[in-house]
């Protein structure tokens, strides 16, 4: 918090915020650790789903007792990396499915009763998956009305041009920003 405070007061323009949960508590996970290939347990809409989405607004109500507020938030970063990440990785394995149930029926309208003005991205993923994912989470009209935008990342980029992936979405749902949201070097080794 000291960090983002000396960052925001430096800087000349205001900076956007946004934060990507990695792994729920285990509690609520199917596997009971927070590491490895858990999913949340049960189905949207029931306890442990509602307890999760209820974790991002304690979390911005937390900051926000700091004047750390958040443009945005990821509903799970790198979703599909759950099913395929090694086992000492923290993470929430989601389908799109998942994911949609989880943004119409806890994520959307829990953030919708907050006081944040913090806006919801999907995906936050590899653009490969796009633009299926995108026609699971922004083709049924209750998710879409809470998600902003979808979050992508770079990493297989080279599989998948633009135009099948980016350029496609768009112009399915074109009212939807798409941004990418990680990125590095040396992810592959050679």
């Amino acid at each position: 918090i000291p960090l983002l405070r000396r960052s925001l007061a430096m800087s000349k323009r205001p900076l956007l915020l946004f934060a990507s949960p990695w792994t729920a508590p285990a509690w609520i996970k199917s596997n009971g650790d927070v590491r490895g290939k858990g999913t949340l347990k049960g189905k949207a809409g029931d306890k442990y789903h509602k307890t999760w989405a209820n974790y991002f607004i304690k979390f911005l109500d937390e900051y926000a007792k700091h004047n750390v507020t958040f443009w945005a938030v990821t509903a799970q970063n790198e979703p599909l990396a759950g099913l395929f990440t090694p086992p000492q990785a923290p993470t929430i394995a989601f389908t799109a499915a998942q994911q949609r149930d989880f943004i119409a029926q806890d994520l959307g309208p829990a953030l919708a009763r907050s006081a944040h003005r913090t806006q919801l991205l999907m995906l936050d993923d590899q653009r490969i998956h796009l633009p299926h994912w995108a026609k699971v989470v922004l083709g049924n009209a209750t998710a879409a009305r809470y998600v902003a935008g979808l979050a992508v990342h770079w990493y297989l980029d080279a599989i998948v041009p633009p135009g099948c992936s980016l350029e496609a979405t768009h112009k399915l749902f074109p009212d939807h920003f798409l941004l990418y949201t990680e990125a590095c070097t040396g992810f592959f080794m050679f």
